[in-house]
């Protein structure tokens, strides 16, 4: 899949940078391309200031050139910055949607 094409449902990752620790529990990140403060849950690691850090999510909306992305809140960033995971894989049916003619 080329680089910036993105679909509704695929997996990305963006790379943040860690700016501080907010609370014992909590690290504000510095996102590219996306001119909001945004903090994150981290319980688990003790990352450091300067420290990058990705965070995955779904692609909620494509515009031209801006992907939207549900990290917990929906954040919209240029699609060079994001990093394809996972597509999105639509589930398969078992049983038609249309019943047999009798």
């Amino acid at each position: 899949m080329a680089k910036g094409s993105f679909n509704i449902g695929d997996e990305v990752a963006i790379t943040a940078t860690v700016r501080r620790r907010v609370a014992e529990d909590r690290v504000s990140v510095s996102i590219p391309s996306y001119n909001q403060p945004h903090s994150i849950v981290d319980r688990t690691s003790k990352v450091k200031h300067g420290q990058p850090i990705e965070l995955i999510g779904d692609v909620t909306r494509v515009d031209e050139g801006k992907v939207t992305v549900n990290l917990g809140v929906p954040v919209t960033v240029n699609a060079n910055t994001v990093r394809l995971v996972s597509a999105y894989v639509p589930p398969k049916r078992k049983t038609p949607l249309i019943d047999k003619a009798t």
